[in-house]
C-alpha cells in the first residue's frame, strides 16, 4: 500500500503529509519513493546499465550527473563489471544488487526493501549495507525493511517491528528489545542417558521452579528461566554440577538470553512459547504489547 502497488482500502497513506497514491508535486507518481519488492522488476533483455539509465530516465535525473551516480552505485554494490551483462544472465545475487541499485536511484525520501539482500554472498549483503547506512544519514529520509536476518536488522536499523502470523508483537529500538525480553537465561542440557528425561525435567523444576521448557528432542532439553530464579549464579551451577553428577549428563551450558534467542521467543506460535505450560502451569503466558 505504501508502495501504490495495491489499493488502500481503508484508512490512508500519507507520505510527507501526502496522499501516497497520489503523485507529488514535479515528479510521478512515485518520484519520492524507491522499492526493492521480493521479485525483482527486472526487464530480461536489458542490460544492467540499460536498467540504471531507464529508472534515471523515469526519475528525473539530470542526464549529465546519472552517469557520474551510475559508476557510483555500481562500484558501491560491485556491479561495474556486469554493466553489459543482461538481466536473464545475472545470477540471483546479482539481480538482486540491481533491484535494490534501483530503488536507491535519485534519491528518494522514502524507500521500501523487502528482504534485498536475499541471494547475496556475505560480502554482497554488506557492500548493500554499507550502501544503506550512507542513504540513511539524510535525516529527511526513513526506509522499510523486511528482513528474515536479524544480523541485518542489528547492523542498520534503529527501530524493529516483530510479526507473527500476521500480528504484531513488537515495535522499538533493540535496545528496548532486549531489555524488554533479554532478562532471562537460557538453559540447554544434553543427556547420555535418553531414558531420564522425564526425570531430568522434574530435577529442573525443582531447581529452577519457573523455568519453562521451550525445546525437546530425544537427547536435548532448552529452557528459559527468570532472572530471579537463577541469581546467584554460583549456586545455580552448583546444582547443576550436582545435577550433571546425578543423572549423569553429557553437559549442560547457562548463559543470558542473546538478541537472537530473544527474536526466537517472539517469533514462536503462542502455543509453542512453553512446551509444558498446558500441563503444569510452569509459566503464566500473557500477550505482548509493543
Amino acid at each position: 500500500m505504501i508502495s501504490g502497488d495495491v489499493t488502500v482500502t481503508a484508512g490512508e497513506v500519507l507520505l510527507q503529509g501526502r496522499d501516497a497514491a497520489a503523485p507529488s508535486p514535479g515528479q510521478g507518481g512515485t518520484g519520492c519513493r524507491g522499492c526493492c519488492p521480493q521479485r525483482d522488476p527486472l526487464w530480461p533483455d536489458l542490460t544492467v546499465l540499460q536498467h540504471l539509465e531507464t529508472y534515471a530516465a523515469v526519475r528525473g535525473m539530470r542526464k549529465e550527473g546519472t552517469t557520474v551516480i551510475i559508476s557510483r552505485i555500481a562500484k558501491a554494490l560491485d556491479l561495474q563489471k556486469h554493466l553489459k551483462t543482461p538481466a536473464r544472465r545475472l545470477s540471483a545475487g546479482e539481480a538482486r544488487k540491481l533491484s535494490f541499485a534501483l530503488s536507491v536511484l535519485g534519491d528518494p525520501t522514502v524507500m521500501l526493501w523487502d528482504e534485498p539482500s536475499v541471494g547475496m554472498d556475505l560480502k554482497g549483503q554488506r557492500r548493500m549495507w554499507k550502501v544503506i547506512q550512507a542513504a540513511m544519514k539524510n535525516k529527511e529520509r526513513a526506509a522499510v525493511l523486511s528482513t528474515q536476518y536479524l544480523e541485518e536488522a542489528v547492523a542498520i536499523c534503529d527501530r524493529v517491528a516483530i510479526l507473527v502470523s500476521g500480528q504484531l508483537r513488537y515495535i522499538g529500538s533493540l535496545e528496548d528489545l532486549k531489555s524488554k525480553f533479554g532478562t532471562s537465561y537460557h538453559l540447554e542440557v544434553k543427556m547420555t542417558d535418553t531414558g531420564q528425561s522425564d526425570a531430568l525435567h522434574a530435577e529442573i523444576l525443582h531447581l529452577f521452579p519457573h523455568a519453562a521448557r521451550q525445546e525437546r528432542t530425544s537427547s536435548l532439553l532448552i529452557y528459559k528461566i527468570p532472572m530471579e530464579d537463577v541469581l546467584p549464579l554460583s549456586q545455580s551451577f552448583s546444582k547443576l554440577e550436582a545435577a550433571k553428577q546425578h543423572l549423569r549428563l553429557e553437559e549442560y551450558s547457562l548463559s543470558l538470553h542473546t538478541l537472537q534467542q530473544v527474536f526466537v521467543d517472539l517469533t514462536r506460535d503462542p502455543e509453542e512459547h512453553n512446551l509444558d505450560a498446558a500441563c503444569d502451569g510452569a509459566v503464566e503466558q500473557r500477550l505482548l504489547h509493543p
